[in-house]
């Protein structure tokens, strides 16, 4: 078995990496096993400047990394260095901010003394995704790695040069052999190695069928996991919303990264009052987004990552169609070399067509309209998932209003949702559980121990 990795751009393989052996594969975990005894012992302000190191060694790579996220997955290479450069940044605020990761916590009870100590728990199995290939990893990997953890990296079969690329920065950044490996294995192999008894713990970023395949193998196991799997997020328009701003970033949120995003805006929920102005704007703009080389500044909407996305996407636009719905603008794939799939409006969407009840992972937006606010949480919470939530409104009862009443892990106001840093990541639902990110993601994977000192 090989992992063969294909420019969806030219359709042409770009480079081909063998499995990694039985052998390889036990002497990965002997490594990493033993490369955490001394890891977790390093002092933090060492951890850190090597975390550091590694984000200075990043931004110095930056169109070097993403070359290889373009060519590998298809996403725009303006989109890729902003996804190294999104790396790099979140590697130094945990340099930054390891001190505060594994800082005791004092508590005040009848001891003299007691309170909470954070510590590392061992290695981390990561299964990732590709579609944003540094990005998943890195911000599972940064946190987890100045708290004294190790990660063993299993990356998606398509984009084998990001997972080696990331492991050998790791390297060159001075880090001790194996506290970041990665391996080329397949989903038999994955699950042996969370059965591992040197492995402390999982997280995936993927599918839902993924996620429970992985979260009852590492339950068997009485091992945590964390799960980031798929949304089919809303994007609900209000009667008081600005429509300038929000056409305009209804169009980026719903063809950022082609399309391919967890935490894209897949459902756009517009109430009636504005319906009328909001729908053919933002229909006009999708028919005017540019597709084509992804290497070319001038492009904003590549291909899809590979030949099975497309022809999942296709699939489901065309039922859905048939079933009844109306597609304003695109549709269909474009003829030609490459995974090509052009910006879609569908509306009249038949709530048991694949559009309206299934993950759409591309470019293709489903919009609704309602009555008013109240009915739009409704049809916002009509779904299995939950992971995140915009509502673009000038009025602060109608955003107050969204937020309190959508089942999501996050919910943004008069801007897209993204990961960051400072804020916890993760959904809620058929969208997995547990955080990334900010404090609470950082310590998913440490041991709160408490002490008491009477």
């Amino acid at each position: 078995m090989s992992f063969t990795a294909i420019n969806p751009a030219t359709e042409e393989v770009i480079a081909e990496y063998a499995a990694s052996t039985p052998e390889e594969v036990e002497a990965a975990l002997a490594t990493a096993s033993e490369a955490f005894k001394k890891w977790s012992r390093t002092p933090v302000a060492e951890r850190a400047r090597l975390m550091q190191t590694a984000a200075e060694l990043l931004e110095s790579e930056i169109p070097v990394a993403a070359e290889i996220m373009t060519s590998e997955m298809g996403k725009t290479f303006a989109a890729a260095k902003g996804e190294a450069a999104k790396c790099a940044s979140v590697m130094r605020y945990y340099a930054e901010h390891a001190e505060q990761i594994v800082a005791p916590e004092e508590i005040a009870t009848s001891a003299s003394r007691s309170g909470v100590r954070y510590e590392p728990i061992g290695p981390i199995f990561a299964v990732m995704p590709w579609n944003f290939p540094l990005w998943q990893f890195i911000r599972f990997a940064a946190p987890n790695v100045v708290a004294g953890n190790v990660a063993v990296l299993k990356h998606a079969s398509n984009v084998p040069g990001a997972a080696k690329y990331l492991e050998d920065l790791f390297a060159r950044a001075g880090f001790p052999k194996g506290v970041v490996t990665s391996l080329f294995i397949g989903h038999d192999v994955a699950a042996s190695i969370i059965a591992d008894p040197r492995i402390a713990a999982v997280t995936l970023t993927g599918s839902e069928g993924a996620g429970r395949t992985v979260g009852a193998t590492a339950g068997k196991y009485l091992k945590k996991a964390v799960l980031e799997l798929g949304g089919s997020d809303p994007f609900i328009v209000g009667a008081s919303a600005d429509l300038d701003l929000t056409v305009a970033k209804a169009v980026t949120a719903r063809v950022q990264n082609n399309g391919q995003a967890c935490i894209a805006s897949k459902r756009y929920i517009v109430l009636r009052e504005v319906a009328d102005q909001f729908v053919p704007r933002f229909v006009e703009a999708m028919g005017a987004v540019s597709v084509g080389d992804p290497m070319d500044p001038a492009t904003v909407l590549g291909p899809l990552a590979n030949k099975q996305q497309l022809n999942e996407l296709t699939e489901q636009v065309a039922k859905s169609v048939s079933a009844g719905a109306v597609a304003h603008v695109g549709g269909a794939p474009i003829e030609g070399k490459g995974y090509y799939y052009p910006a879609t409006v569908l509306t009249n969407v038949p709530d048991d067509s694949p559009a309206g009840c299934e993950e759409l992972f591309g470019p293709v937006a489903v919009v609704h309209i309602v009555e008013n606010m109240d009915e739009a949480i409704e049809v916002a919470n009509n779904t299995p998932w939950g992971l995140g939530a915009s509502v673009w409104a000038t009025d602060p009862a109608e955003i107050d209003a969204a937020i309190a009443g959508i089942d999501a892990g996050m919910v943004f106001a008069n801007a897209i949702v993204a990961s960051m840093p400072e804020l916890p990541f993760g959904g809620t639902k058929a969208s997995g559980y547990g955080r990334e990110l900010a404090l609470s993601g950082a310590r998913e994977f440490m041991n709160a121990k408490s002490f008491y000192v009477a």
